[in-house]
């Protein structure tokens, strides 16, 4: 009896404490992991407390988002309950079974207007696991005291021509980092080749990306061996390279360093007809599915919030973003800038960076390849066969 009446009282104050403690849902709280800037996160904040004033979104910065999602999985008392994150890791999170499917969340046609490209990278195996705000692309630039707008190059066969006449004594017509994945994607789809399938074959187009490597060697002949960013954005900062490829986050030094920046849409390579295509990156909000089951009406509010062309428009004006819902296009502001712009009409042409989990290993292997071409002089087929030999080891032994 006693033993009873004990185990009844322990239960009677367990139940208030499980009430208050770890296991209590706040249903009008969000808490949003993100890495960005202070611009955006600004912005967010101050539009979200306006459009969703019954909800508390409380951002948190993380310094490697990704490890750190690895290590709480859906955990409740550790996980957050969104993240802001570029789409290239959505097939990791998916395979971890972590991520809810927001088209479940939103009302029917709330993304009847969003950028055809910003929703496929936003979607993996045919579910859309993340909402698009913004995305970057690479962009052509030029310092327009040594480039003339006349003088822009509007084929690759222009740009080789201009590097040749404009190249020497410590001066460069044209920098890039060439030796890079993220870089050297561009000259790859720009013959037709691709570094990694949807279904995580590598190097599918074998021939379109060994006749990429050897048109590009033409050019690499005639830009520094060191290829690293704090290089190539050195040499056109100081107005020792006339042009170059990069994102938009090089946008703010230059015009810090006083350069008259001129932004031109990417070359087309005279031998196919194709665009110089850049890879994507979108960012955008990622749902964790224990909120999307437990925290339903606030994720909703929230995500139903962030489909308005406001947000778009706020986020273009302070970051310098170009948003992923096409009606934020329209607006004046957004319509005059001349850096969104040409992401924009970039983004037609942008190849979104390959989110499957197989693509986590090809950076390395790209990496290996170019390195080994344009560094090191080695043969073309040779390099790439081993490339693919090494791929093909490194994917399977990923099952």
């Amino acid at each position: 009896m006693k033993r009873t009446v004990a185990m009844l009282l322990i239960a009677a104050l367990l139940i208030p404490l499980a009430a208050c403690g770890g296991g209590s849902v706040e249903e009008n709280k969000l808490v949003v992991w993100h890495d960005k800037e202070d611009a955006v996160i600004e912005a967010l904040t101050a539009y979200l407390t306006e459009a969703a004033p019954g909800i508390e979104a409380v951002f948190e910065k993380k310094t490697s988002l990704t490890d750190s999602l690895k290590l709480v999985g859906n955990d409740p008392s550790s996980a957050p309950d969104m993240f802001i994150f570029a789409h290239d890791k959505i097939g990791v999170f998916a395979e971890m079974g972590i991520l809810a499917d927001v088209n479940t969340l939103l009302n029917e046609g709330a993304l009847d207007n969003w950028l055809p490209m910003t929703l496929e990278a936003a979607s993996y195996k045919g579910t859309l696991y993340q909402l698009p705000l913004y995305f970057e692309t690479l962009l052509f630039m030029y310092n327009k005291r040594y480039m003339q707008d006349d003088q822009v190059p509007a084929t690759t066969k222009e740009l080789l021509e201009y590097m040749e006449q404009n190249t020497g004594r410590g001066r460069y017509g044209f920098v890039e980092q060439h030796s890079t994945a993220y870089y050297s994607a561009a000259w790859i789809h720009g013959f037709g080749g691709s570094i990694i399938s949807e279904d995580g074959t590598p190097f599918p187009e074998p021939e379109a990306v060994k006749d990429a490597l050897r048109y590009h060697l033409k050019f690499v002949a005639l830009m520094p061996g060191e290829t690293e960013y704090s290089t190539v954005n050195t040499l056109f900062l100081e107005g020792k390279a006339d042009a170059t490829i990069g994102g938009p986050w090089m946008v703010p030094s230059a015009r810090e360093a006083g350069i008259e920046l001129g932004i031109a849409p990417m070359p087309t390579v005279d031998e196919t007809g194709k665009a110089l295509a850049p890879y994507s990156g979108v960012q955008g909000v990622q749902v964790l599915k224990y909120a999307a089951e437990n925290k339903t009406e606030a994720v909703k509010t929230v995500l139903g919030a962030l489909c308005s062309p406001q947000i778009g428009i706020d986020l273009a004006l302070a970051s310098g973003c170009a948003p992923a819902n096409a009606d934020c296009y329209d607006e004046p502001q957004v319509a005059s800038d001349e850096l969104v712009q040409a992401m924009r009409t970039t983004a037609e042409i942008a190849v979104p960076m390959p989110n499957i989990p197989e693509m986590d290993v090809m950076w390395t292997v790209m990496s290996n390849l170019l390195t080994d071409v344009n560094m090191s002089g080695r043969d073309v087929d040779e390099s790439f066969d081993e490339a693919l030999a090494e791929a093909e080891n490194l994917i399977a032994n990923m099952k």
